[in-house]
């Protein structure tokens, strides 16, 4: 089975939310809702492509140093395994934009559940709500 490595971040506002983008039509798992992040490419480092993926998906700008790695997810897909480190990040440039065609919300980490997410996102709300309360 193939190793996918994925990253993923939690930007958090001023308020407390936390960022979740809905996958928009024509991708795979369409509909579902998921943080922000991408697929890491050879030779990338997942620092690098959190930050080109959300200047990409988001329009925003973020530097190394506000990314604080907080949890990661390991899921068997049918096809794939998934490895998906997840950051969270306070500080950024820019105000966050759909880029790609994905409905963005801002929710409180105790209604993250109410959103349908992939099955790997799923064990990351624990964490988030540990670090922010709900």
């Amino acid at each position: 089975m193939r190793m996918v490595l994925v990253v993923a971040c939690a930007l958090i506002d001023a308020d407390g939310r936390i960022l979740i983008a809905q996958r928009p039509e024509g991708k795979s798992m369409a509909g579902l809702w998921e943080f922000p992040g991408g697929k890491v490419e050879a030779g990338e480092r997942p620092e690098a492509c959190l930050i080109r993926e959300l200047s990409e998906e988001l329009g925003i700008s973020v530097k190394e140093e506000c990314l604080a790695p907080l949890t990661f997810a390991s899921h068997a897909y049918e096809d794939f395994h998934l490895l998906m480190p997840l950051y969270v990040c306070r500080r950024w440039q820019g105000t966050p934009a759909a880029q790609e065609g994905q409905t963005l919300k801002w929710v409180r980490a105790g209604k993250l559940r109410e959103f349908p997410m992939p099955p790997a996102d799923e064990p990351l709300i624990p964490h988030l709500i540990g670090l922010v309360g709900v």
